[in-house]
Order: structure tokens, then sequence, then C-alpha cells
């Protein structure tokens, strides 16, 4: 029997009736080519099963087709869904992943990875590590002597950085809204650790509502807002601490779902029922949000799409003719989920 022979880009070109040219410019993700064009020749690259020669393709750009990503925390929920869309977006645009793990974002900058990755040869890197403390200078700096392109995931934007980021300020405000809308009006936060950005923004999205909404004074705020670690048991004791200084308290508003599940432990050990005594508003909707009692009110962050337009924005950068003059930002929405945990009737 012969072997099947393979399909190549001309065979998928006489196929879609367009020139090779067309078929590498969609392989290549770029601009130029109609949506309903671009579309209708991946169908027919699916249906024919064409792979295009990788290692051809690399020798000819003088590119490795691959992406270091700098990342941490895989065994939670925020990270490990980033990382799924940024090797989803990957593999689609033909690249490979090199990755290196950062162990404690807390106390390391991660800088000293970046060197193994260049001796890779990797064509640009992802940073996916969040932003965390002020000890980000000697990152910067290298960063900006490097030859190659870095695309970095939730970090505080910069004039000279290619950030892709979850706008995490309007999503608190997003939060707050809904729980004003319900009724309620003495709402207080647990926040994530006050080092890391992502925290400092939900806790500035959550003080700019409040304070437009008017019903307390600013200086009340502070005895409203408790500082979590982002465990469970952070959640627990924040909503204790919040109850001890405020017992008139309405709502709680966690800065993620683990602290949001452990006020929902403390509230009902102190007999305050969910949503009629007090609401109860997480921040990731992990997938046992909708299985906490009660089910959990929680913002839906585009985590897929968060790695995904990592990679996209690398790539942009990689087959660019030009090295772009202005960075591009790229800000992110999440989706509030209502559920019973806030869905109270006062």
């Amino acid at each position: 029997m012969k072997p099947k022979k393979s399909v190549t880009i001309k065979d998928v070109a006489r196929v879609a009736g367009v020139s090779a040219q067309t078929i590498s410019r969609v392989l290549n993700d770029r601009p130029d080519v109609s949506d309903e064009t671009r579309q209708r020749i991946r169908d027919i690259i699916r249906e024919l099963g064409y792979a295009p020669n990788i290692i051809a393709r690399s020798l000819i750009q003088g590119r490795s087709n691959t992406i270091g990503v700098v990342g941490y925390g895989l065994g939670y929920y925020g990270p490990s869904r980033t990382l799924t869309g940024i090797e989803r977006q990957a593999n689609q645009l033909g690249y490979s992943l090199l990755l290196s793990l950062l162990r404690d974002p807390d106390t390391s900058t991660g800088e000293s990875l970046l060197p193994n990755l260049l001796m890779r040869k990797v064509d640009g890197i992802i940073w996916a590590v969040p932003e965390i403390g002020e000890h980000r200078t000697a990152l910067l700096e290298t960063v900006r002597s490097i030859s190659v392109p870095i695309v970095f995931i939730n970090m505080e934007p910069r004039p000279d950085l290619n950030v892709v980021a979850i706008d995490n300020f309007n999503a608190a405000r997003k939060a707050v809204f809904h729980l004003l809308e319900q009724g309620y009006r003495k709402i207080g936060v647990i926040t994530g650790p006050p080092t890391w950005w992502e925290s400092r923004q939900r806790e500035a999205g959550w003080r700019s509502a409040m304070q437009e909404a008017g019903f307390l004074p600013a200086r009340e705020l502070e005895r409203l807002c408790v500082a979590g670690d982002w465990y469970p048991e952070s959640g627990s004791r924040g909503l204790e601490e919040l109850l001890t200084h405020n017992p008139s308290i309405e709502a709680v508003f966690a800065f993620n779902d683990p602290m949001a599940l452990g006020a929902l432990k403390a509230a009902q050990r102190l007999g305050r029922r969910v949503p009629d005594d007090l609401a109860v508003v997480g921040f990731d909707d992990i997938p046992e949000a909708d299985y906490f009692t009660p089910p959990l009110t929680t913002l839906r962050q585009p985590l897929i799409e968060l790695g995904g337009q990592s990679v996209q924005l690398l790539h942009r950068l990689l087959n660019a003719p030009e090295s772009p003059t202005t960075p591009e930002q790229i800000w992110l929405q999440s989706e509030l989920v209502v559920r019973a945990s806030s869905n109270a009737s006062r």
C-alpha cells in the first residue's frame, strides 16, 4: 500500500480557489484577508487535514516558532486557565511553548529566567506572572534590554510595555453597583494582599463606586476594608473582623471566590442568613462557585481570552514589518454572574 500523500499548501489553495500566498497569510494570521475568506480557508484546512511544515517554515523565516512563557501557580484556577488560553492560541498559530515557572512571585521578580529562554532561541516571551510589590525595577531593566518582543499579562500598564490585562477596576465597580441595585448599602470588602496590583485595582474600583453612590462618607470606608491572602481561611477571618467593627454590615465583596467561600462559611457559623441578612460576592467564577451554599454571585474573568490575546499580540509584534512605535495595551472586561448569594429583595 502506498503511503497517503501529504496535503500541501498548493492543494489547499486549489480547493479554496485562492493563491498559495493567501493561504500563507491566513496561516500567519495576517490582517489583509477578509473574515469570510479566512474562515472558509480554515474550514478547508481542517477538512483536508493540512498541517504546515513547521521545520521548513522555521528555516525559511529564520525563527524557532517557539514562544517562551514565564508563569507561576499552575495549581490555581486563574493561572492554569490563562495558560490554557496561551496554549490553544499558540497551537492554532503554529507555535511551540517553552515554559519556565516562577516559584514564588512574592519574593522573586523572575528576571533570572529570561537568559535561559533567550539561550533556547525563543521568538518572543509572554510574561504571565502577576505584578506584586514595588520590586520590579530589575525586571523592567532586563526586559528593556532583550532583543525579542515581550507581552505582559496583568502587569500594570507602562508607556513602553505591551500589556494584556483584566480591567479589575471596572469589574469591582460592576460588583458594587449590582449590590447597590439590590438594596445593599453598607458594603465591605475582603481584599487580596495589598502588594498585588490586581487587588489594589479592585479596591480602587470599590472605593470609586461607593463614593459615587454617596451613601457613606469616605472616612467610613476604611472600617469596611480588611486584607485577605486569597485563601478561604482569610475570607472567614475577614468577615468576622468586618462584623466585629461593623455589626450592621449588609454585604461583603471578596476579591476571589475561595475567600468568598470562607466568608459564606463564617456567615453560616455566625447565624447570618445569605442573602437575607448578608450578601456575598466573589471574583473569578471558579467551577465550584455554582455549588456553594448558596450559589455564589461572582465576576467571571475571561481567562482563556486573556491567554489567547497575549499570543495574538505577540504574533502581531513578530510579524509587523517594522517595530511598532506605540506599545499595545489591551483591556478585557469581566462578566457579572448573578446567583443566589446576592439576589435578595430588600
